[in-house]
């Protein structure tokens, strides 16, 4: 059961989590085409479910906190709580869905149940699109690994994989293991604490077995180690962006394109992730100047997470992630010196094992009692040490299908931490990039503005690398509403012009 409990990392979230703060990572994904029916479509997730069998899983608490929670069947799962159906109201946009985004997003995944939802959105274009919107606790996933589930659940052809076009697999049989008593899962924990001090004897006689490959991990990470509390020592600068939040939630997208940020590469130097953060960087400085924001030699600092799973490990579930601190030089009013400056910090934070020494410490973590870990998870999350989380993932770059109709957009979503009033996702699939940003409803009353200005941004930035964007739509300005700007959409319950609708099981958004 060992390969069931969570992680310490994994757990981390679970400490993380209170009515405001909701550790879920999610998505929005947009497709053309009508909808397939909702019978059709529970059915066809019921056939690969197999595939990922944590989503039938629940978690599992351990007695007065002695270990940390496991995985075990859902005697009484259901697939069709987890996959609703909703139609947007006519006539209906991407301004309408993104409203519907930020009410599902803004609530809680039942920990009583698999932590996971999909809702199937329905009236997209005037019928002529939907979407889909998923919800995944990131104690279950982490954005390396959802990639390859997405993968797993979507086709690479146009004709489902099980038959021909709207064919759908027979689902394989299910029987839930029985679920431990609250006697066992205490047993379990104290007899998996009690081996640890084996686990550290092994480790000591591989010690002698291999000194010197031993002696230059722990030289590596200690560096590392170094290299983080040198970063930790400096916080990060007062925002507007750092505040108390709630728990509703904005959500909105800007779309780019891959070769463009491709081709600002190749002229600038560095990496493409140095062109997404120096995108971030000019936005964010336009919004705060927009925000009466004095932002003279200012620097903000982006948590950016990253991904230590081997490529043996791809589509397990489960978070291996690490992190960085990086420069976001918003004080910068040149679009190619801010570019180099955080290339040239980029690099030299990678040469530095600053995300090794991250992980060495989340690795500790596994060894902390529950009670402590939870404690110190929310004393990191009250620390300054970061303005904003920057995810950028790589997605699959050839088109996905979801019963024969092809994915347009992926666009993903972080979860927002205590005094954490944005989130930056970012995410390419089939030669595009979509940057997801969230934020609280009240501290980032202006997202869609800040949503223009990651355009003017690239803009900024392509024409000093001189590069010629590619033609690109844009989708219409959402409207403003009259008065203070807190207004232009209104909060769950209060009358939004969203319908959340009902689903075939008669689960509705509220729940």
């Amino acid at each position: 059961m060992a390969n069931d409990r969570l992680t310490g990392l994994d757990a981390s979230f679970l400490h993380l989590e209170d009515d405001r703060h909701h550790m879920h990572v999610a998505a929005v994904m947009t497709f053309d085409g009508r909808p397939p029916e909702y019978d059709d479509f529970v059915a066809a997730i019921d056939a690969r479910l197999h595939l990922v069998p944590r989503y039938r899983q629940k978690l599992a608490f351990v007695p007065l906190s002695q270990g940390r929670p496991r995985w075990i069947d859902d005697p009484h799962f259901n697939l069709r709580y987890h996959v609703r159906m909703t139609a947007l109201p006519q006539p209906a946009g991407e301004n309408e869905l993104k409203r519907l985004a930020g009410r599902v997003f803004s609530q809680p995944l039942d920990r009583d149940k698999p932590l996971w939802e999909i809702w199937l959105v329905d009236g997209l274009d005037g019928g002529d699109r939907f979407a889909l919107l998923s919800k995944t606790h990131h104690a279950l996933v982490d954005g390396i690994s959802g990639i390859d589930i997405v993968s797993v659940l979507f086709d690479t052809k146009p004709a489902p994989a099980a038959g021909g076009r709207g064919r759908v697999a027979t689902a394989k049989r299910w029987l839930p293991q029985p679920a431990p008593s609250r006697a066992q899962l205490l047993g379990e924990a104290l007899v998996e604490r009690a081996t640890v001090p084996a686990e550290i004897a092994r480790g000591a006689r591989a010690l002698l077995r291999a000194p010197r490959r031993i002696a230059r991990g722990a030289v590596h990470n200690l560096a590392g180690l170094g290299a983080l509390a040198w970063t930790g020592l400096s916080p990060a600068p007062p925002t507007p962006y750092n505040a108390r939040i709630g728990p509703h939630r904005r959500f909105t997208w800007v779309r780019m394109e891959l070769k463009d940020v491709k081709a600002i590469k190749d002229a600038l130097g560095g990496t493409v992730n140095d062109v997404v953060l120096a995108i971030v960087a000019g936005a964010l400085g336009q919004h705060l100047k927009r925000r009466g924001e004095d932002v003279s030699g200012v620097e903000l600092k982006a948590m950016v997470p990253v991904s230590v799973r081997a490529d043996e490990a791809r589509g397990a579930l489960g978070n291996q992630v690490a992190a960085m601190m990086a420069p976001l030089p918003v004080g910068c009013d040149e679009p190619h010196v801010r570019y180099e400056l955080i290339h040239q910090a980029m690099d030299q934070i990678k040469r530095s094992g600053q995300a090794v020494g991250a992980q060495a410490l989340t690795n500790l973590t596994g060894f902390a009692p529950p009670n402590i870990m939870s404690q110190a998870s929310r004393l990191v999350a009250r620390q300054r040490w970061f303005n904003v989380v920057v995810t950028n993932v790589p997605g699959p770059q050839f088109p996905l299908y979801l019963m024969g109709r092809e994915m347009d957009d992926l666009i993903p979503m972080v979860p927002l931490a205590q005094n954490q009033g944005l989130g930056i996702a970012i995410m390419s699939y089939n030669g595009h990039i979509c940057f997801g940003l969230v934020g609280d409803y009240d501290v980032l009353y202006d997202l869609d503005d800040l949503a223009e200005d990651f355009y003017a941004a690239l803009a900024e930035l392509a024409a000093a690398a001189g590069v010629k964007l590619s033609r690109r739509v844009r989708r219409k300005r959402p409207e403003r509403a009259r008065g203070n700007g807190h207004e232009s959409a209104r909060r769950i319950g209060t009358g939004d012009t969203v319908s959340v609708g009902r689903s075939e099981d008669g689960q509705t958004g509220g729940e």
